[in-house]
């Protein structure tokens, strides 16, 4: 089962003005093939699938941690696509055509199915796709994936730093390299366990640190490159059998860290009247709630 907080992994900035084209790529980051949906939805299956789970706890233990965090990470790429999509149309009457500047922007889904707001897809609009999702049943292909997965993930990170400077979404993209770069390391270090063969010199994938991304280079200086959270009161203690030592980038020690990030608030979305989202008459809605608050 599952236990939610209703905090973001990470303090996500505000964005001062909307950037519909910039959502569109961080949409990628989403749904894409090695988007936040795939990583979530592969260690969850495999987390689901795993046999020999009490011989083979600590593997078993990684695998479903993470992919509670994976959990989280949706969630904050959604956030950041929401920040960006908010205000990129102005309240009008329907004849006036108040979302006319839409109709050029990178990604119409964003307007026409969601009413301004993220998407199970990617970039160019197409849907996640359940065939994305790995699960083997052999352990040591399943982290050899995962590992892949990781990088993969990494990569596109990076493009779509490359190609937006919004502060929004390279805050969000800053963290999540950070974040990546523990699970990756984390898979590379199982499978030194099962192998022998040290992973961890193979990273980072791509080639370049993220002390070069200052986004990133913040998050790293406070070590949480260094930091795996148990997400759960009680399980998945055995993960400190895999995450411990010296770190690989030689600057102090791997720690398990027991409970979640201390992470920031969750975005409240304005009201789109525009787009009839989340109804035609937002007071009337509010005007329900607050009745509703009274009677409890």
């Amino acid at each position: 089962m599952y236990l939610r907080i209703d905090r973001l992994q990470m303090e996500l900035p505000a964005a001062k003005e909307a950037d519909p084209n910039a959502a569109a790529a961080v949409q990628e980051l989403l749904g894409g093939r090695f988007g936040e949906m795939s990583t979530l939805m592969n260690y969850t299956y495999q987390s689901f699938n795993f046999r020999g789970r009490d011989k083979l706890r600590p593997y078993y233990d990684l695998i479903a941690n993470i992919a509670t965090e994976e959990l989280g990470h949706v969630e904050l790429v959604a956030a950041t696509i929401n920040q960006l999509l908010s205000g990129s149309t102005k309240p009008g009457m329907p004849d006036e055509a108040p979302m006319a500047s839409a109709v050029n922007v990178r990604n119409t889904h964003h307007f026409i199915v969601t009413g301004q707001a993220s998407l199970a897809g990617n970039s160019m609009g197409g849907h996640w796709n359940g065939d994305y999702i790995f699960s083997s049943g052999n352990l040591i292909l399943d982290l050899l994936h995962n590992f892949f997965l990781e990088n993969g993930a990494r990569l596109h990170k990076i493009r779509v730093y490359e190609m937006t400077s919004n502060p929004v979404a390279r805050a969000m993209v800053g963290y999540l390299l950070v974040r990546g770069g523990v699970h990756a390391t984390a898979y590379a270090k199982a499978l030194e366990t099962l192998t022998g063969v040290n992973m961890t010199k193979l990273l980072p994938i791509p080639k370049i640190e993220n002390s070069k991304f200052p986004e990133a280079r913040k998050f790293e200086e406070m070590g949480i490159h260094r930091k795996l959270y148990r997400f759960s009161p009680d399980d998945y203690k055995e993960i400190a059998r895999i995450w411990h030592g010296p770190s690989p980038s030689g600057d102090g020690e791997l720690e398990v860290v027991d409970g979640p990030p201390e992470g920031g608030p969750v975005p409240d979305l304005p009201p789109v009247p525009e787009t009839f989202a989340p109804a035609l008459a937002p007071e009337e809605l509010a005007e329900i709630a607050e009745k509703l608050r009274k009677l409890a």
